[in-house]
């Protein structure tokens, strides 16, 4: 496989590396945010899921409109630019909120920054990535970009340690890793050169809308139902600190988790190049379910490590493949507006389940949440497996 990484574009690499940045800012910030909600400001749980519901609700809502106007416009890159300076510009509003609201508006801000980004920088990558090779091009960047999940967790845990539990300082610190990623972006991505055949017309009017074909949204169909059988990873950090361990090392469940999704995500991307899509999204469903009923049970350090692992597995093996799906089944000049809508229904998604998901927690406890997150797993595996020859055969389910 390292034949294919060699070959893969340098822009794919540069986009993974602004990735990997802007993520150790932002989870520097997000690993220790449950504990400081819970712990510093006094929220309840069901709050918390709430809160992380509707950011990533928010910025996936978001994403419809940048993806569609990056469409419009036939560029993608100063989208993407002005998504991840927003997002580096909020993250002292967490080092200086001392309630609530300023968190929830700083963390909303932050997804907006995330949502106008998202949908233009993976139809970048569809854009720079030979059409043979875009599995492994998400797969790259999904790997670099969780990277910088695992470098964030470690970094804020060594900083906790460093300076006696002040959460404060260490959000102050994660505005470095964001400045430096806006500016890789700006200076280091060269956008191809897109010519326009056609009148430019708004992407998400009806007759546009109608050349995304059933396959698409099949593809969106799947991507809203994994992210209700999903919810926020915030509750991870909680089971963590209900185990027993330090504050200051609780971030290490997010380093175990996405340095397991990083491993994993490029060999599945590859992967997905070369087996039935419909079989990799099953058994990513199988290991989700392994990973609930592992949390639920989970009241040592050891247990939850193992959950979370598995969590991390079923990342890699769904995230990269749903956005490599999206790709294959949109028109090229679509590519901006059919992210933004996939983006849309998992966005609802997400706050649904993570809604859910808090007041379950907050009224039957941790097991009820996890146990219940394994039964609608089981339930979408059921609904994966009743669909299954309307997938096998169908363009959604093959490799190129």
């Amino acid at each position: 496989m390292s034949e294919p990484v060699k070959k893969l574009p340098p822009g794919i690499w540069v986009l993974g590396f602004v990735s990997m940045l802007m993520d150790i800012s932002s989870e520097m910030i997000h690993s220790l945010l449950p504990m400081f909600l819970v712990g510093v400001l006094g929220v309840s749980v069901f709050t918390v899921g709430i809160i992380e519901g509707l950011a990533e609700a928010t910025a996936l809502i978001v994403k419809v409109f940048s993806g569609a106007l990056s469409d419009y416009l036939g560029r993608r890159k100063g989208l993407a630019v002005l998504g991840y300076a927003l997002g580096a510009l909020t993250k002292p509003l967490f080092a200086i909120a001392s309630g609530a609201g300023l968190v929830i508006a700083a963390r909303l801000i932050d997804r907006v920054g995330k949502g106008i980004r998202g949908a233009p920088r993976d139809a970048l990558v569809a854009d720079i990535a030979p059409p043979d090779m875009r599995g492994a091009a998400f797969g790259l960047r999904q790997s670099l970009d969780t990277v910088g999940a695992f470098v964030g967790p470690l970094l804020g845990v060594g900083l906790m340690l460093l300076w006696a539990n002040d959460y404060r300082a260490v959000f102050w610190f994660a505005v470095i890793p964001g400045v430096m990623a806006v500016g890789l972006l700006l200076f280091g991505v060269h956008e191809p050169e897109r010519h326009m055949s056609h009148k430019r017309t708004n992407p998400i009017q009806r007759d546009n809308l109608r050349r995304l074909g059933a396959s698409y949204w099949w593809v969106v169909a799947i991507g809203g139902l994994f992210t209700l059988a999903r919810f926020s990873e915030a509750f991870l950090v909680l089971r963590a600190q209900q185990s027993g361990v330090a504050a200051a090392f609780v971030p290490l469940v997010m380093v175990a988790m996405n340095l397991v999704y990083a491993g994993s995500a490029y060999p599945f991307g590859w992967l997905s190049d070369r087996m039935s899509h419909a079989k990799l999204l099953a058994l990513g469903l199988i290991v989700l379910i392994a990973a609930d009923l592992v949390l639920a049970s989970g009241h040592h350090w050891w247990t939850v490590l193992i959950g979370v692992s598995l969590w991390g597995v079923h990342m890699g093996m769904t995230q990269g493949l749903l956005a490599t799906m999206v790709a294959d089944n949109s028109p090229a000049d679509l590519r901006g507006t059919a992210y933004g809508v996939f983006n849309l229904i998992s966005g609802l998604a997400m706050l649904v389940a993570s809604g859910f998901a808090g007041w379950l927690w907050d009224q039957h406890g941790a097991e009820a949440t996890f146990h219940a997150g394994a039964i609608y797993s089981f339930i979408a595996l059921l609904g994966l497996a009743v669909r299954w020859r309307l997938l096998v055969g169908n363009p959604i389910d093959q490799p190129r």
